[in-house]
């Protein structure tokens, strides 16, 4: 991305940020929700976590923080979201005051939006997208997702949802098949030869087989796909820029479905999922 795109990327976030002061007056997007069981109410025993947005502007760096107000209905994932937007912010003005009394060509950029995707009385997630700009051609990508688990106050995290070896390896091949799929499909809609798609995907392939490793550390990002009944569907694995291709491919994503994962899953969060 260069200077330009990033530079508007971030406006688009501070005003993401901005708007977020009328957001009480503005109609909220849909997210995926159990018509039979509506969202859960704040957590037992806790008030609703303040979520402010964060606009900051000086001559040496840029802010813009945007979260969703139907977090703050639960202040233990609301910890979790601001705790990772806050180390971000730390990262940022840690090289702003690495500078001295230099000036930054540019100023140093923080765009980040965390977005509600599914919100249900048993599964929450939010998503986390942007970047941090300290000089370069680009910005570092900032790309997490947060699965919280309302009935038990807590995240849901890969290494405890996958049991066994056996699971990651299942993971880590569809994973890998998916992307070379991808791959393929975006080299043959560029203007190469036969000869030079087939190297761009052998290229590719490298990064992906590392990317994809039956590791829990490798698909520590995913989000739910939720049915119509509040169920998971399947599993969406995100992979942010570097890790199973170039920048220039940005965030991709395979969907795993439950039925794919279930032989898999820990036994405590099989009643999540969808049944075959």
């Amino acid at each position: 991305m260069n200077r330009f795109a990033q530079g508007s990327y971030a406006a688009a976030v501070l005003l993401l940020a901005l708007a977020g002061c009328k957001r009480e007056d503005a109609p909220q997007a849909p997210v995926a929700a159990t018509p039979e069981a509506p969202a859960a109410p704040v957590e037992q025993g806790a008030a609703p976590a303040d979520l402010r947005d964060v606009i900051e502007n000086t001559p040496s760096y840029v802010i813009g923080i945007s979260y969703p107000p139907a977090a703050a209905k639960y202040p233990g994932l609301a910890q979790e979201l601001t705790q990772y937007a806050e180390h971000a912010k730390a990262e940022l003005l840690k090289a702003v005051g690495e500078l001295g009394n230099d000036k930054p060509t540019a100023p140093y950029e923080l765009s980040l939006a965390f977005d509600m995707l599914a919100d249900t009385s048993k599964v929450v997630a939010v998503s986390a997208d942007g970047s941090s700009y300290t000089g370069g051609a680009h910005g570092q990508p900032l790309v997490a997702r947060f699965v919280w688990l309302p009935e038990r106050q807590k995240l849901l995290r890969a290494e405890d949802l996958i049991d066994g070896d056996k699971g990651w390896k299942a993971i880590s091949d569809y994973a890998e098949d998916k992307l070379l799929e991808q791959a393929t499909v975006r080299a043959q809609g560029e203007d190469l030869s036969p000869e030079e798609q087939q190297a761009q995907v052998r290229n590719l392939a490298k990064m992906i087989d590392e990317g994809t490793a039956p590791d829990a550390a490798n698909f520590a990002q995913f989000q739910p796909v939720m049915d119509a009944s509040g169920r998971i569907s399947a599993l969406r694995f995100v992979f942010a820029p570097y890790q199973v291709g170039p920048y220039s491919d940005g965030t991709q994503t395979v969907d795993v479905p439950a039925a794919a994962l279930l032989p898999y899953v820990a036994a405590d969060y099989r009643e999540l999922f969808a049944q075959p």
